[in-house]
C-alpha cells in the first residue's frame, strides 16, 4: 500500500475556520467542510455497503459451517467454542469487503485507491514527521491504559459475549493477531475512510465525527452486550479516531492510533493470562 504525500489542496480553497469546529449546518456543509472529504461516493452507496456486508456475512457463515463441517465440527461445538470460527469469518469479510471498495473505486468512479479513501501521509508541519507518528502510537497506547482502567474499576462483572471467543489459546492468538494486523486496516478504510467522508459532506465536521465514531462504538456493541461502560469506551475511541481523521486530514493518523491501541489491548490480554495458559474453556 503506497501512501501518497502529495498535498491537497493549497489552504485558501479551504474553509477558514478549524476543520473539527466546521459549522454542522447542512446548507454551509459543502462549503465548510475541507476538500479531503468531498469523496465520490453517496449515502447510497454507504447504503449499499451495508447490504451487501450483511449479506456477505449470511453466507460467509454458512460457507464456513459447511466447510467446519466436513473436519467433523459441528455446529454445537461452534457455538461452544466460536473463536476460531469467528476469527476467520471475519478475516474474510475484511478481505471481500475491502476488494469490492478498491473495484468500486477504481471501476466506477476512475480514482487511485488509498489516496481517494483517505491514506495521505502526514502533512508537512514544524514538528519532524517521524516525531509525530510517534505521538499517534503513544496516544492509542495511552487511550488503551485508559479505557482499561476506566472498563476494571466502572464495567460489568458479567460474562461478555466476546469472552467466548478466548476459550481456547490457537483461536485467542489468531483474534489477537487478526484484530493487530487486519482490523485497522480495513475499520479505518471503512469507517474513517468511506463513512466519514459522506457524513462530514452532508452535516459538517463535528457531526461527521460525532456519528462516525458513534457508530463505530455501536458496530461492536454486539461482542460486549451487557457492557455499557466497555461500549461507552469504544464510542470513545471511535470519536478520538474520527477526530484524529478530521484534524490531520489522513485515516494513516487514526490507523497508527488504532493499530497500537489493540496490540496495548492484545498485550495486556496474554499479560493477564500469563502468556495465554490460562485461557481453557473454564476460565
Amino acid at each position: 500500500m503506497d501512501i501518497d504525500n502529495t498535498p491537497l489542496a493549497p489552504p485558501a480553497a479551504q474553509s477558514p475556520e478549524s476543520p473539527a469546529l466546521a459549522s454542522s449546518a447542512p446548507g454551509s456543509a459543502e462549503k465548510a467542510v475541507p476538500e479531503d472529504v468531498r469523496v465520490p461516493w453517496t449515502w447510497f452507496d454507504l447504503l449499499l455497503l451495508a447490504v451487501l456486508g450483511f449479506c456477505l456475512s449470511v453466507l460467509l457463515s454458512l460457507a464456513l459451517a459447511w466447510v467446519f463441517g466436513r473436519f467433523g465440527v459441528t455446529p454445537a461445538q461452534i457455538k461452544k467454542s466460536p473463536g476460531f470460527f469467528t476469527a476467520i469469518h471475519q478475516a474474510l469479510l475484511f478481505l471481500l469487503l475491502l476488494a469490492y471498495l478498491i473495484a468500486q473505486v477504481r471501476l466506477n468512479f476512475g480514482a487511485p485507491f488509498w489516496r481517494t479513501i483517505g491514506w495521505r501521509g502526514l502533512e508537512p508541519k514544524a514538528v519532524p514527521r517521524a516525531l509525530r507518528y510517534f505521538g499517534f502510537v503513544m496516544l492509542g497506547f495511552f487511550l488503551a491504559v485508559f479505557v482499561e482502567v476506566m472498563s476494571v474499576q466502572f464495567g460489568t462483572r458479567a460474562k461478555l459475549p466476546v469472552q467466548a471467543l478466548f476459550q481456547d489459546r490457537r483461536a485467542a492468538m489468531l483474534i489477537m493477531v487478526t484484530s493487530v494486523l487486519g482490523a485497522p486496516v480495513f475499520e479505518e478504510t471503512i469507517f474513517r475512510g468511506y463513512i466519514y467522508p459522506v457524513v462530514a459532506r452532508s452535516f459538517g465536521i463535528t457531526a461527521g465525527v460525532l456519528g462516525t465514531g458513534i457508530l463505530f462504538g455501536l458496530m461492536h456493541a454486539p461482542q460486549l452486550w451487557g457492557g455499557w461502560v466497555q461500549i461507552s469506551m469504544l464510542v470513545l475511541v471511535g470519536i478520538v479516531l474520527t477526530y484524529v481523521r478530521a484534524t490531520t486530514r489522513t485515516v494513516l493518523a487514526g490507523f497508527l492510533i488504532h493499530i497500537s491501541y489493540n496490540l496495548s489491548i492484545s498485550f495486556a490480554v496474554v499479560l493477564v493470562s500469563h502468556g495465554l495458559r490460562l485461557i481453557s474453556p473454564h476460565h
